[in-house]
């Protein structure tokens, strides 16, 4: 891997990887941190990827600035759990509080706990679901993780274990709820065919709705940042 910039104001820092497995040059930008990541097959020269960066720079500089903007998570600032905006405010004691419109974080505690307290809460919404669905299809699951994954909301392994992302809990509950249903009915359908999408609308109910919102919203689910403390 080698790291490149595409001049101009700001510099675009550009990450080069060449790949054995890539069969033409492709780009990436990352929703987490911004980085532009450029592949390119084994057989390709390096200025001839720099050559692709550069008549790609406007769609870059685009997708750059239409990133959300980070959001540290810390008293006083706002932060959606199913789908309600909620203030983050100290608290008393050891507990954190989810109010309808407030979230109590205890003080001094930092934004890591409030993330383990939405872990928390998206588990015991996601097992909820999932167990209801698992058993409306008849097919058991086998196990349920939860990850801060980027390029997917869930998975379902060919053993039944199924892998949901934790920020779901920040959407509002019928998405998570899809998102749940989509990842069981594979438990019987382990592709996108007909046949799969008549059970998630078996399970779930129509789903064209929830689809679109985490298409045109679910990249600002990733702007919320808990490496921070809260106060």
């Amino acid at each position: 891997m080698g790291d490149h910039a595409l001049p101009g104001q700001p510099p675009v820092p550009l990450t080069l990887r060449k790949s054995a497995r890539a069969r033409r040059i492709s780009l990436r930008i990352s929703q987490l941190d911004g980085r532009v990541t450029l592949t390119y097959p084994k057989g390709v020269a390096e200025a001839e990827a720099l050559d692709f960066a550069r008549v790609k720079e406007d769609w870059i500089r685009q997708h750059l600035q239409d990133r959300p903007t980070p959001a540290v998570v810390a008293v006083g600032r706002t932060v959606p759990v199913e789908g309600k905006d909620r203030r983050i405010v100290a608290a008393e004691g050891r507990r954190v509080l989810l109010g309808d419109t407030e979230i109590g974080v205890p003080k001094g505690a930092e934004a890591r706990r409030l993330a383990r307290f939405l872990k928390e809460l998206a588990r015991d919404r996601l097992t909820e679901a999932c167990d209801d669905y698992a058993a409306m299809l008849g097919r058991p699951y086998s196990s349920l993780t939860l990850r801060d994954t980027r390029s997917r909301w869930g998975s379902c392994s060919s053993a039944g274990g199924l892998m949901f992302s934790w920020r779901l809990i920040l959407a509002p509950s019928d998405i998570l709820h899809y998102v749940a249903a989509h990842e069981v009915a594979h438990l019987a359908e382990m592709n996108h065919s007909p046949a799969f999408w008549a059970q998630v609308e078996r399970l779930f109910g129509p789903c064209k709705d929830q689809r679109r919102w985490l298409r045109d919203n679910g990249a600002q689910l990733h702007q919320y940042r808990f490496d921070a403390p809260t106060s």
